[in-house]
C-alpha cells in the first residue's frame, strides 16, 4: 500500500481545486488509490473544493482505496466540514 500525501492549498477554491483534481486524477489513472490530504495550510474551502474531495473519495472507494484528511486546524474550514457532515464521511 503506497499512500500519497498531499498538502491542500491555503485557498481551496475554484482554480486551486481544479488543478488539484487534475493532479489526483492523473495519479489515480497511474494506479494510485490511497491518499492523505494535509490541511495544515488551508484557511478557506468552498463548494468546489468539497466537491473535488468527495469525487476523489468516491473514486478511491470504488477502487478499494482510501482518502484521509488531517490537520484541519482552521476553525472556519472545520465548520464547513461539520455543517456539510463531511467530517463524518472523512473521519476528521
Amino acid at each position: 500500500m503506497n499512500e500519497i500525501n498531499m498538502v491542500i492549498p491555503e485557498n481551496f477554491a475554484v482554480d486551486e481545486a481544479d488543478e488539484f483534481r487534475e493532479q489526483i486524477n492523473n495519479l489515480i489513472n497511474k494506479g494510485e488509490k490511497f491518499f492523505t490530504f494535509d490541511f495544515k495550510n488551508c484557511k478557506f474551502i468552498d463548494s468546489t473544493g468539497l466537491g473535488v474531495l468527495v469525487t476523489i473519495y468516491k473514486k478511491c472507494n470504488e477502487l478499494n482505496g482510501s482518502v484521509k484528511l488531517y490537520s484541519v486546524n482552521d476553525p472556519q474550514v472545520m465548520k464547513i466540514f461539520n455543517l456539510t457532515r463531511l467530517d463524518k464521511v472523512f473521519g476528521i
